[in-house]
């Protein structure tokens, strides 16, 4: 299992969609997950309504490609209409180890005909349907409590499909139940490299599930 930190690896919440947090990240080895919004015709990187302060996605790219270009990139979409930018983004830096996200329906089609790696969402609230098929992996939420249906994670992973899995303390759950359960799931699963846990605690994920 892969594991990536969430907003980059913040110590304080004042670090969230930092730097400083995307370097602590990149330098221990760790992917990230970040959000991407529009502001005055720029990309920027902000999970709320932007000020005009934020750091500009191709700054976090450039950032990014100074570290291990291996590690996955979780690009949360918060606003419609961004494809043609992020994808000319992406292809400048050359970046390949990335998937893109939480977009509406209507503009998750226009990610998959340009061919921008996309997840799917999966929790209590959105069940399977046909753009499962059509996105290369899924990301796996759980908005009151995380349930994984192990039958449907193994096919999942059987078909060549990812899945990211939302920690639960990035919805101010305790991770002990959860994490659990997780780490109970089949070796074939839980030792795929097409499995991935979101963070917000990474080293403490490395730790928990390194031991038997």
């Amino acid at each position: 299992m892969l594991i990536i930190s969430h907003r980059g690896y913040w110590r304080a919440d004042h670090e969230k969609n930092s730097v400083e947090a995307f370097e602590r990240s990149f330098s221990l080895g760790f992917g990230t997950e970040t959000d991407i919004r529009d502001c005055a015709g720029e990309l920027v990187i902000s999970h709320d309504m932007p000020t005009g302060n934020e750091l500009k996605f191709e700054e976090f790219l450039r950032l990014y490609s100074l570290y291990d270009k291996s590690l996955p990139l979780a690009l949360n979409i918060k606003s419609d209409g961004l494809q043609e930018k992020i994808k000319s983004l992406l292809d400048f830096y050359s970046i390949t180890e990335y998937f893109t996200f939480d977009m509406t329906i209507p503009d998750m089609l226009g990610y998959l005909k340009k061919g921008i790696k996309v997840y799917a969402r999966s929790s209590e609230y959105e069940v399977r349907n046909a753009l499962w098929s059509e996105a290369q992996g899924i990301w796996l939420d759980g908005f009151s409590k995380l349930e994984i249906d192990v039958e449907e994670l193994s096919m999942l992973i059987e078909l060549g499909k990812e899945v990211c899995i939302v920690s639960p303390e990035l919805h101010r759950r305790e991770v002990v139940e959860e994490w659990a359960l997780i780490k109970s799931l089949p070796q074939n699963i839980l030792g795929s490299d097409k499995l991935i846990l979101c963070t917000d605690i990474p080293e403490d994920a490395v730790e928990y599930f390194s031991n038997d």
